[in-house]
């Protein structure tokens, strides 16, 4: 009930309400009873029990005295209530700290002012006061406790110098509830890494870690939605581990969830977004400077129900109750499930690489967990294996003890290595064994088939493979099976046949040529 004054009841539904207390009815029969809305019951059953006496003493009283005790002004008009009053802006800045009740205000109140209010009339004028300046819902967010994280629906966009395109961007919030306290940045997508990025980014601006950062269920941060239990993306879960928070996003269907994050894009819009309206720019750099300039103003704005600004409130009541920042950012790790090859090796495909798994694991599916400078493989939870990431492409990155006596064989496989063991066969099949490695899209398969051909010299004999790697050599596409369909043709000795190249429109007499089109342009012009 926001006002009293507003749903005030009659003296008779006054003492209807206090014989039926008396009698022991709940307050939800009472609002049943005597036709009088639940809510209306709740605040006089508050009045009663802020009141210093009994139900009975309260129903004794005449209908003047009794109407008065439920009028505001008899509580505004005593030097009492005027000294309480004096520190509802502390009382309310205090309950927004964690583990502070009113029942802790309450006792410091009471140590100061031993004649003051009891502790009944003490909580019924706070809270009158708090619903009063709009201030009861905020008393749900506790300093430090929460980061909401969202991206604005509407998109900001800069120019391209070059083609004069329109590049649009995303924007990206974040908000401590508690304080109010504001970032905004913009980035090209909501993928994941420009989310964590982005999350990143938010937390350094702020100085300090939250016990959870609360997301909608967006892609890039929930793998699967749920009301009670959303699936989080590993890459997220794993940025929480390392900055000591958790996650937890906003419920499915609820937006009450979502309703402080999206009232704060609304005023994103009004503050930064419209006065940015004709403004150009041409790099995603030289927005978030802008907008970064126009986020310190936002965020020293005065707010209308406080009359303090949202940094204000952050430095003084939520900063001391963030967590330090670690003392490194987060470096994007990216998760992928693979099959260990039967040669005891996992691949990456960014850099075509190949990575050496204990040979137990051959066949196993296993988790990638990679960054710019390491490779994990875990199984089952447990890692199995830790490489250096190797930016060159096309390499097999080995730990000699994961390969088993037959699998050691495999380590020294490069381009190098398969050349060597070409050259007792000929020049022919060198030349042909290293065109179809630089070819290859991927290395391994280029060296499978290197051992195909390799075993053909053993089968078929040298001489007769170089022969066929001789022939085949013009031919534009290298590969094994090439090399196999002419030996056991037995056509190595033949030699290929030359096709003249043919023009596919021969002359005849309905081709004018160029100087027909010269004089047709002349009668025109």
């Amino acid at each position: 009930m926001n006002s009293m004054s507003a749903k005030r009841k009659g003296i008779m539904d006054i003492r209807q309400i206090l014989l039926l207390k008396i009698k022991g009815y709940s307050n939800r029969k009472i609002s049943g009873e005597i036709d009088v809305h639940r809510n209306t019951v709740n605040e006089y059953v508050r009045l009663f029990d802020a009141a210093p006496k009994s139900y009975e003493e309260l129903l004794g009283q005449n209908d003047k005295e009794l109407e008065s005790m439920f009028t505001r002004k008899s509580n505004i008009n005593c030097s009492r209530y005027d000294e309480l009053s004096s520190q509802f802006n502390y009382f309310r800045d205090e309950l927004k700290k964690p583990g502070c009740t009113r029942q802790v205000l309450w006792q410091l109140y009471i140590e100061k002012h031993p004649n003051g209010y009891q502790r009944s009339q003490f909580n019924e004028y706070l809270y009158r006061w708090l619903k009063e300046t709009k201030s009861s819902g905020k008393l749900h967010h506790k300093a430090g406790d929460k980061l909401y994280v969202d991206y604005t629906g509407k998109k900001l966009h800069y120019v391209d110098r070059e083609t004069g395109e329109q590049i649009e961007v995303e924007v990206f919030v974040g908000i401590l509830p508690c304080s109010q306290l504001t970032y905004v940045e913009a980035s090209q997508s909501q993928k994941q890494v420009d989310f964590i990025s982005s999350v990143s980014n938010c937390l350094e601006y702020m100085e300090g870690v939250p016990q959870a950062i609360v997301p909608d269920n967006l892609k890039s941060a929930v793998t699967k939605a749920s009301k009670y239990e959303p699936t989080l993306n590993k890459m997220f879960k794993d940025f929480a581990m390392h900055y000591g928070c958790s996650i937890n996003p906003t419920r499915s269907y609820s937006p009450q969830d979502k309703a402080l994050v999206e009232s704060a894009v609304k005023l994103v819009y009004q503050r930064i977004f419209y006065p940015i309206n004709e403004m150009t720019f041409f790099s995603l750099e030289q927005l978030n400077t802008e907008l970064r300039r126009r986020l310190e103003s936002y965020n020293d704005y005065l707010l209308t129900t406080t009359q303090v600004s949202r940094r204000h409130q952050f430095q003084t009541i939520e900063r001391p109750f963030l967590s330090a920042l670690p003392r490194s950012p987060y470096e994007i790790k990216t998760f992928k499930q693979a099959t260990v090859q039967k040669m005891g090796y996992v691949f990456i495909s960014e850099n075509r690489n190949y990575y050496s798994v204990p040979y137990r694991y051959i066949q196993k599916k296993v988790e990638l967990r990679y960054n710019q400078k390491m490779v994990e493989v875990y199984y089952k939870q447990e890692r199995i294996a830790l490489h250096p990431r190797s930016i060159k492409r096309g390499q097999y990155v080995t730990i000699a003890d994961h390969l088993s006596s037959t699998h050691k064989f495999y380590q020294n496989w490069s381009p190098a290595f398969f050349e060597k063991l070409a050259i007792p066969h000929g020049l022919h099949v060198q030349a042909y064994v290293k065109e179809l490695i630089e070819q290859a899209q991927y290395p391994e398969i280029a060296y499978k088939q290197c051992l195909g051909i390799l075993r053909l010299g053993k089968d078929c004999g040298s001489d007769r493979l170089d022969k066929a790697c001789l022939r085949a050599g013009g031919l534009h596409r290298k590969g094994y099976h090439i090399l196999k369909t002419i030996l056991e043709n037995r056509v190595e000795d033949q030699p290929n046949e030359v096709k003249t190249e043919q023009v596919h429109i021969p002359p005849h007499n309905n081709v004018r040529g160029s100087k027909y089109f010269k004089n047709i342009v002349s009668l025109l012009f």
